[in-house]
Order: structure tokens, then C-alpha cells, then sequence
């Protein structure tokens, strides 16, 4: 008895020494966490921050790109992706459900506003998880159609919001501006907008902006608790991008290449239009294209063929072979030569045509396109001479055109029919942005300007960061020479032995060259057939102050062989309706209209318009509009509404409110009655022809029963400041 009593009493002791020790032990170890505030090296608070603190990226809005004028190309908008939390335990500590409690009615209720059935919704609201989203279907909700869904008050039913990139004008320059998607940023792992092509992709660090953050305090599930602080860092927005794009003149652009690419299916179509005196693209586009929003169309080229393919141009370089014989006084246009054919080392060169047009001279040879007269024209200028051409014209290197992948084409100078070639268009290849180049040489009075795309780019606090403008890079001829090849250009549209008659644009001068080019396939060498061509029109206008350079190419249309169709035909539907309707759109009168007499136009009713509104109407029906009166509503005009004024002819609007004065200067005597009449002033007029000097100072309030007395003197008598020319009185000071 004694030795199990002894026994229980060592067996006790054992435990008490363990559980004190146990003890010891966990003392121990609250005292050295609260101490060290650390548990096997982490520390606890940063831990528990993990857990509650919650840190959210605020996604910075992509900068919209724009055209010339400020119409949006590329912008953000705001859509939803529609989710359901399917957890009930997010209900717990909530006076209503958060969570779905009816999946078969809300499957239902969604079916109306998403494109999914109900059968595949009912199947996601039932899945044995925390949270469900609903795919492409419940993605790009418009948030008309979130308020339609809010509305119904399903439990559990929650959206995200997102941003997503548009192109409101739909295939539209699609290769220039190219398109952003969502991809995984590698150094948070988020996912942003990024530009995936074409300028969204070479830009985008301008236009992606610098994303902000949010820190917030949540519960277990990851709501924010009520009360809790929030630390915001706000992202900065992305910069604007302006193009030198103009929308009206892009859209004649694509319509036309549209229309073209429906009737004769070609494989290729590359379009331009720029600026002949500055080298600004104004619209550029090609088919095949694609739609930016849907990516639909993109599979069958991701490249921009007007600047990242090199082809052989065909006749459209002739105009700098030529330009570079008249530069060098070797073109004689009523020289003769034999046309048909031309002999050259490693092979013979041939006209278009095949046997030639007899005995001609080079005018003829550039109306008609005569390879063989280019290549007498190449003797005549030197092949080593002509090599400098094609470097002072910059064949062979990149423009530099803000576009990434820009290739450089490549110049076959080394064997001596490659040379002969070359000068007509064969053997060496280009880009069609140098062609454009090279022509504003010839439109410019021989200054080569670079072409550019992007006008300027500017942040989000309004500062401009870049900025592009007209910079000339060279000047490969005279200005002479550019207009004497402009007024030997015009013949090739003019003469009824030219090759660009379909070129004609009744009322404009058209100067330019067509162009009709093999295509080379590797291995099996040029292609034949009636349509296996690239044709092409290079031209410009007017002739006399080229405005425009407009550059169409046509790979392999589908022709009508039977009815002998041209070329030329698809692609003077593009050329002509893209060059007309950009000139006038530009205001640029056709010679017949600008030669016709002044025109009249009927003065508009403006009485009891506001004063603003009332200068606008005027000056929309080609008048000019004075205002007296310092109100802001229209009482009455002079002449009265309806009467019919030559154009730029002056109105008078009168204001409510004190009579002011206007700047008389210049005026003639009928203006001034015009005044005299609206206003019931009295004038005291000395002398002829125009206003010279007033008595009441411009700006000033008027007395009605007061004179004002009027200078007048003849015009040419009249020295106006920086005139060349004028009669300036030798007797002043």
C-alpha cells in the first residue's frame, strides 16, 4: 500500500514538473511575442495586414488618340462584368441575403439581358463555389443594361467594373492606329490595357498613364469594414495623341477603298493622302483591313503594307528618273528615239506594249510610259549619276514615319540591267510612304519634306510633351526642275497619248504617273497573267499649287478580260473620288468656279438671335458681319434679311444695348451708308475711295446726334504696312 502511495506521489511529481515546465514554456514564449512582436521570424503585425489589409490597383485611363481636329479615334469607356457569390456564409452577419438564395430565378431573371440560356446560367449558380462569373456573356455590359439588372434586385448579384478600349469609327486607319487588349503586367501581375499593334503598341507610354492604389481595411471575405480608413494614391491618366489624320478626308479614304475591294477583290490596296507641302499624312489605310473593336479581319494581315512592305513600284518612279534628267539638262522633251526595245548587258528591255510606237520623242516617251525611253534617259543622265538621285530622293532608307516596323526597301544597283531597271521601276524596291516622300520634292519647289503621322502628344495636366512639324530633309532638285516636271506630269492626264487620262478631275490640274508592276514570286520569278500586276497612280493637285499628294496601289484586281478593263481603272475609282472630295472639302475652288464671277448670297433672317449665333449664320453664307451694339441679341441687320450681297460683302448687326464703334478703316462709301442707314448715324464724308481716317476711335460708345466725320482717298494713294510696292509718303518723319 505504502509503495503504490509512494509511487502515485512520484508519478504526480513527474506531472508537476511537466505542466510546470509547460508553463514556463508558454510564458515564455507570450512574453518574447510581445516583446519582439514576432513569431519564427515574421512579424505578426505584418501578418495580420496580409490578412485584412487589402491593397487594389486603380487602373489609370488609356489616353484617347485623335484626329487632327480632336476627334476621338481610340478611347476608354467604362463597361461591367456581371458576377453571383454563391457562398451563404457572406450572409452571416447581414439583415438581408448577399448571397444567390434562388438560382433557378435569377438564372432566369439574367437570361433576359445576357447571351446565355437559362439551362447554362442555372449550371454556374449551382457550382459548388465561392463566386462565379458567366464568361464573354456576362462581359462588356453597358451600364444601361447593369441598371436593368440592378433593378430586379436579385441577392448574390454583383458587377466589376472594367475598361475597355473602342474605336468608335470601326475599320478605320485600323493598321496606323493599331489596337490595345488586356494583358498581364509582369511586375504586379495585374491585368492592364497595353497596345498590342500599330501606334496603341508604339506609343504606349504615353497613352497607358502610371496606375494608382487603394488600401483599405476588410474582413475575411474581403469587404471593406464599415468605418475602416482608406489610403488612395490616384493613378495619372495617359496622354492625348493627335495625329495629323483629318476624319472627313480618312473617310473618303475608306469609302472609296471599300467600293473597290467589293467590285474587283484584289489581294492588296494600299491608299495615302498627304500634304504636298508640309509631308502630314492626312489619311492612309489598305486593304485587307480589320475592325479594331472585334479584332474580325485580322488574320489576314497584321502588317501595314504602306510602310512595313517593300515591292517594286513599277512606272510610278519614272517621275524621279525624270526629274533627275531635267535637273541634269538632259531632257529634251522633242528629242526622237526608237521605242519597242533596248538592249542592255544581261538582257532586253521592252515597252509595255511590246513593239513599241515607232519613232517618238521623250514627252511622248513619259506619256506613253515607254521603258525603253527611260532607259535611253538613264544613258543620258549616267548610272553612277542616277545612283546619287536615289540617294538624294533617300531610296533605300527608312522615312522615319512615326509607324513602328517601318522597312527600307532595297536598292539592286549591281548588275548593269538591274540599273536600266531601276530607273523604270523594276528591280529596286520601295516602301509606298518614300514614294510619298520623294513626291514632295517634286510638290514643294524641290524641298523633300518627311512624312509624319503624329501632331503632337500632350498630358494629362495639358502640357505638350512632343511635338511634330514640317521638317525637310533634303533637296534633290531644283525648284525649277519640280515645276517643269509638274507641267510634263500634267501631260501624262492630259494628252490623249497618256497613260493617266482616267485621272482627269474636271476642274482641277492633275499632275502625276501611273504606274503597272510585275510581281516578283521567290523561285519562279515574275508572275503573268492579264490582272498578275500591282498598278498604281501617283499624283498630285492642282498642278499649278499642289495641295495634295494622293498615292493608290492595286495588287491583282479581278478584271474583265473579255472587255480588255485596265488597270487603271480600280484604281482611278479610288484616286478620283479621294482627291476631288478632299480638295473641296479643303475649300479648294476647281479652276472653272474660280475663274466664274463673284456670286451673290441672300442676307439671313437673324433678328432676335444671340449675337454669336447671329455672326455664325452670316459668316455661313459667305458675308461678312459687323456688330454695333454692346448687348447680346440681335434687334435688327442691314441690309435687311433676304437681300441678296456679293460674297465677303459686309452686314450690320445691331445689338441691343450702347452703340460702339467699328474699325472704318478701309471701308468704302457704301459700307459706310450701310452704317449711316442701320444705325441713324450722321456721317460727314471728305474725299474718294476708301476710309483713311475717323473722328470717333474705334470701340468707343457712339452719340447718334453726333457727327462723325469720314477720310477717304483713293487706293492708290494708300500705303498699307508691309505691302512691297506701295506708296509709302517719303515726307513722314
Amino acid at each position: 500500500m505504502k509503495r503504490k502511495r509512494a509511487n502515485m506521489n512520484v508519478g504526480a511529481a513527474i506531472l508537476f514538473v511537466l505542466f510546470c515546465l509547460l508553463f514556463f514554456i508558454l510564458t515564455y514564449r507570450f512574453f518574447v511575442i510581445q516583446l519582439t512582436g514576432q513569431v519564427d521570424g515574421r512579424v505578426l503585425a505584418e501578418k495580420a495586414e496580409e490578412k485584412y489589409v487589402k491593397n487594389r490597383i486603380i487602373d489609370a485611363s488609356r489616353g484617347p488618340i485623335l484626329d487632327r481636329s480632336g476627334n476621338p479615334l481610340a478611347i476608354d469607356t467604362t463597361t461591367y462584368k456581371l458576377a453571383a457569390i454563391l457562398d451563404p456564409s457572406v450572409s452571416k452577419n447581414s439583415s438581408r441575403p448577399l448571397h444567390v438564395v434562388d438560382p433557378k430565378k435569377t438564372a432566369a431573371e439574367l437570361a433576359k439581358y445576357i447571351p446565355m440560356s437559362e439551362e447554362d446560367i442555372y449550371r454556374r449558380l449551382t457550382k459548388d463555389a465561392f463566386q462565379v462569373e458567366f464568361g464573354t456573356a456576362g462581359k462588356n455590359l453597358t451600364y444601361e443594361t447593369k441598371k436593368k439588372i440592378e433593378s430586379l434586385h436579385l441577392p448574390g448579384i454583383i458587377f466589376l467594373r472594367e475598361k475597355n478600349r473602342t474605336y468608335p469609327n470601326g475599320v478605320f486607319a485600323s493598321h496606323v492606329i493599331g489596337y490595345a487588349a488586356y494583358a498581364k503586367n509582369e511586375e504586379d501581375g495585374t491585368e492592364r490595357l497595353t497596345g498590342q499593334m500599330g501606334l496603341e503598341k508604339s506609343l504606349d507610354k504615353y497613352l497607358s498613364g502610371t496606375p494608382g492604389k487603394i488600401q483599405y481595411k476588410s474582413d475575411v471575405w474581403g469587404f471593406v469594414l464599415p468605418g475602416s480608413e482608406k489610403n488612395v494614391i490616384p493613378p495619372s491618366q495617359g496622354a492625348r495623341v493627335y495625329l495629323t489624320l483629318d476624319k472627313k478626308i480618312q473617310s473618303f479614304l475608306e469609302d472609296a477603298l471599300t467600293q473597290v475591294d467589293e467590285e474587283y477583290n484584289p489581294t492588296k490596296m494600299i491608299g495615302i493622302v498627304a500634304d504636298a507641302k508640309t509631308g502630314a499624312i492626312l489619311a492612309m489605310s489598305q486593304r485587307p483591313s480589320f475592325d479594331p473593336n472585334t479584332r474580325e479581319g485580322i488574320e489576314e494581315n497584321w502588317h501595314n503594307i504602306a510602310v512595313e512592305e517593300q515591292y517594286e513600284p513599277g512606272s510610278t518612279m519614272k517621275v524621279f528618273t525624270l526629274a533627275a534628267a531635267v535637273e541634269e539638262g538632259v531632257f529634251n522633251p522633242n528629242e526622237t528615239f526608237r521605242s519597242g526595245q533596248y538592249r542592255a548587258q544581261g538582257g532586253v528591255i521592252r515597252d509595255h506594249n511590246g513593239t513599241g510606237w515607232g519613232e517618238i520623242t521623250f514627252l511622248e516617251a513619259v506619256q506613253r510610259s515607254s521603258n525603253v525611253g527611260f532607259a535611253y534617259l538613264l544613258e543620258k543622265i549616267g548610272t553612277e549619276t542616277f545612283r546619287k538621285y536615289l540617294d538624294k530622293f533617300r531610296f533605300g532608307v527608312p522615312t522615319g514615319i512615326e509607324l513602328p516596323n517601318e522597312a527600307s526597301g532595297t536598292i539592286q544597283y549591281k548588275w548593269p540591267l538591274d540599273k536600266v531597271s531601276t530607273a523604270f521601276g523594276q528591280a529596286t524596291s520601295v516602301t509606298a510612304i518614300q514614294l510619298v516622300q520623294a513626291m514632295t520634292a517634286i510638290t514643294n519647289d524641290g524641298k523633300m519634306m518627311k512624312p509624319y503621322i503624329i501632331d503632337r502628344i500632350v498630358d494629362a495636366s495639358g502640357k505638350t510633351i512632343r511635338k511634330n512639324g514640317p521638317q525637310q530633309v533634303g533637296q534633290p532638285v531644283s525648284a525649277a526642275t519640280a515645276k517643269k516636271v509638274l507641267d510634263i506630269l500634267e501631260t501624262v492626264v492630259t494628252s490623249e497619248k497618256g497613260t493617266g487620262q482616267r485621272f482627269n478631275i474636271e476642274g482641277y490640274q492633275v499632275a502625276g504617273k501611273t504606274g503597272t508592276a510585275q510581281i516578283y514570286k521567290s523561285g519562279e520569278g515574275y508572275m503573268s497573267g492579264w490582272d498578275n500586276y500591282r498598278f498604281s497612280f501617283l499624283g498630285t493637285a492642282p498642278k499649278d499649287d499642289p495641295r495634295l499628294i494622293v498615292y493608290v496601289m492595286i495588287q491583282q484586281p479581278d478584271l474583265n478580260e473579255q472587255e480588255f478593263e485596265q488597270g487603271s481603272v480600280p484604281v482611278s475609282k479610288v484616286f478620283n473620288q479621294v482627291m476631288k472630295n478632299s480638295l473641296q472639302y479643303l475649300n479648294i475652288k476647281p479652276e472653272n468656279q474660280a475663274q466664274e464671277k463673284e456670286r451673290t448670297t441672300a442676307v439671313p433672317d437673324v433678328t432676335g438671335e444671340t449675337v454669336s449665333r447671329a455672326e455664325s449664320l452670316i459668316r455661313e453664307s459667305l458675308l461678312e458681319p459687323v456688330v454695333i451694339g454692346d448687348g447680346n441679341t440681335v434687334k435688327a441687320v442691314y441690309p435687311e434679311a433676304g437681300e441678296r450681297l456679293l460674297e465677303k460683302e459686309k452686314v450690320i448687326v445691331v445689338a441691343d444695348g450702347k452703340l460702339v464703334m467699328p474699325d472704318l478703316t478701309n471701308w468704302s462709301k457704301r459700307d459706310c451708308v450701310k452704317l449711316m442707314q442701320a444705325a441713324g448715324l450722321k456721317f460727314s464724308m471728305e474725299g474718294e475711295g476708301y476710309v483713311v481716317r475717323q473722328s470717333v476711335k474705334p470701340g468707343t460708345p457712339v452719340d447718334p446726334s453726333a457727327e462723325i466725320k469720314l477720310k477717304f482717298q483713293d487706293p492708290e494713294n494708300v500705303f498699307v504696312p508691309g505691302d512691297e510696292g506701295g506708296n509709302e509718303d517719303p515726307g513722314g518723319p
